[in-house]
């Protein structure tokens, strides 16, 4: 349990280091932490952060297609996600994906 505890916090430091108005994916922040093929992992612990009064802005981690990753576990927090991305002026196209391109994350550029 301790491995998976420090593996989250290596995540959550990536997470922090994203900017308001730009997105990073859940394989993304996994290889920046040092940890290719993790992305399923990134997910489970942005999970554990719901509901959490928390500084990770967990809401700017979409998957690799550019859409947050609906289900019914989260409660609704799928919502809030693309409402706070939204109010960071992050636009979604019809199909409700976010321009990577655009809006993706350079961890160099932090």
């Amino acid at each position: 349990m301790a491995q998976s505890v420090s593996l989250y916090q290596r995540f959550y430091e990536v997470v922090r280091r994203i900017p308001p108005g730009r997105v990073a994916t859940y394989g993304q922040v996994a290889r920046v932490a040092g940890y290719p093929g993790y992305a399923r992992q990134v997910g489970y612990a942005l999970f554990r952060l719901q509901g959490q009064n928390t500084d990770i802005p967990w809401h700017r981690v979409i998957n690799a297609q550019g859409c947050i990753s609906y289900s019914p576990f989260r409660l609704g927090y799928d919502e809030l996600q693309k409402v706070l991305l939204q109010a960071e002026g992050i636009p979604f196209d019809a199909e409700g994906r976010v321009d990577l391109q655009q809006f993706g994350w350079d961890p160099r550029q932090t």
